[in-house]
């Protein structure tokens, strides 16, 4: 019970009380008298001290974080994937959309350290019970901080992952241009968050081709890595292409608000005004994505054709895995709340940009395992290919003149 007055001790007694007790102690309990100075002195030590229920906040990787000396430099890089400048950065955005008011019961955590921890789970795919515990709060206390930098990230930064439109536009066309694909905007690729089997949902949605419960994320990107669009949310086992189609880049760009370059002429007479590269698993998908023939029976053409275009689409695949493997909790199969999930990959997307700007180096070595039988591969990084050793079947007609086209441009260049 709280007391309007002082503050009750450990024992649960006022002042008066331990006055009173103090004075039975000091009459004959223990045979050694307390002066009145050191009584009072005692009154005060019990009055001070914290409530009981209130649990002590610890060290662990947070107060190691906050040491200011050059091993803090790399400790930064490998805890939160980032300089402490780049750090103290967002810190400076985010602070007044995390901060919480002072109350009667405790002195909330320091943004910083409400900051660190989001990424640090991030970064570190550790569960909520080991990572709370190495930052020295509770459970709940870090999913509100996940909760609260997640929506922050999407408030401060809604323009890091956008449309590219003027100079970096023409960047992008350019760059493209110079691998032999005029007019091309980006490269796009899905790839599969791996989960715990759904709750409260058919779980037989989400289990996909791999044998895994996961939720799909389609993503564009540049030559640049820089990723352009995002859409996740859709369960594992739905198509690519129905993804697509539910998507607002779809939407978009059926009402031309999205390719938009100057008109490009190629072979046959065939124009372009914008188009992306993809895999097979586009084969239906619509004339502005530009697949691999795919097959065994190519001629010297296509094969070029295919060779280049695995080449230049390699982009999302690269980006890719500098995205899972950084933060790592979208790279394994974790428990999670598919309600936040999308939020929250959007936000390591938007991480991910922010991190390419800032000219954050990426440490090649986290795309690398050691299985259980001991020997060193390659992360999975959930990215289903489509085709197979036969060529797919296409009504993509239009796609089909364009590909044409673009095999011919690169047979000349």
């Amino acid at each position: 019970m709280l007391s309007s007055g002082r503050v009750l001790g450990d024992c649960g007694m006022s002042e008066g009380v331990a006055d009173k007790r103090f004075a039975e102690m000091d009459g004959g309990g223990c045979g050694h008298g307390l002066r009145a100075e050191e009584m009072e002195a005692v009154v005060m030590a019990v009055s001070t001290t914290p409530r009981w229920w209130i649990k002590r906040r610890t060290g662990g990787t947070w107060e190691d974080l906050r040491q200011s000396d050059d091993a803090t430099v790399e400790y930064y890089r490998q805890k939160l994937r980032m300089s402490m400048a780049m750090f103290k950065q967002i810190v400076a955005a985010l602070a007044s959309f995390v901060e919480k008011k002072v109350t009667h019961y405790r002195t909330p955590l320091p943004a910083e350290q409400v900051i660190a921890f989001a990424l640090y789970r991030w970064a570190s795919g550790e569960t909520y019970e080991s990572g709370t515990s190495a930052f020295g709060i509770g459970r709940a206390t870090g999913v509100l901080a996940v909760r609260d930098v997640t929506s922050a990230l999407l408030r401060v930064y809604p323009e890091i992952i956008k449309w590219p439109v003027g100079r970096r536009r023409a960047q992008i066309l350019h760059a493209f241009r110079d691998k032999g694909f005029s007019n091309c905007f980006g490269a796009i690729d899905c790839t599969h968050i791996y989960i715990d089997k759904p709750a409260g949902t058919p779980s037989a949605n989400y289990y996909d081709r791999n044998h895994k419960f996961s939720v799909q994320a389609p993503v564009i990107v540049d030559l640049d890595l820089q990723i352009l669009d995002v859409h996740v949310g859709y369960p594992g086992s739905v198509h690519d292409v129905r993804v697509l189609h539910n998507s607002q880049l779809w939407r978009r760009a059926q009402i031309g608000e999205l390719f938009d370059a100057a008109l490009e002429n190629l072979p046959h007479g065939v124009v372009t005004r914008g188009y992306l590269l993809g895999d097979n698993g586009y084969p239906v998908a619509h004339p502005w994505i530009v697949q691999p023939y795919g097959g065994i029976d190519q001629g010297p053409d296509e094969e070029r054709f295919d060779n280049r275009q695995k080449v230049v689409r390699g982009c999302v695949e690269r980006a890719l895995g500098r995205l899972k493997c950084m933060w790592r909790l979208f790279l394994r199969t974790h428990k999670t709340n598919l309600e936040t999930l999308p939020q929250q990959f959007i936000v390591i997307c938007t991480l991910h940009n922010i991190l390419l700007y800032a000219g954050i180096d990426f440490d090649e070595n986290l795309l690398w395992e050691v299985g259980p039988d001991g020997v060193r591969r390659r992360v999975d990084l959930g990215i289903v290919g489509g085709g197979g050793g036969r060529r797919p079947k296409s009504s993509n007609v239009g796609g089909e003149l364009l590909r044409n086209a673009l095999r011919d441009r690169l047979a000349l260049m």
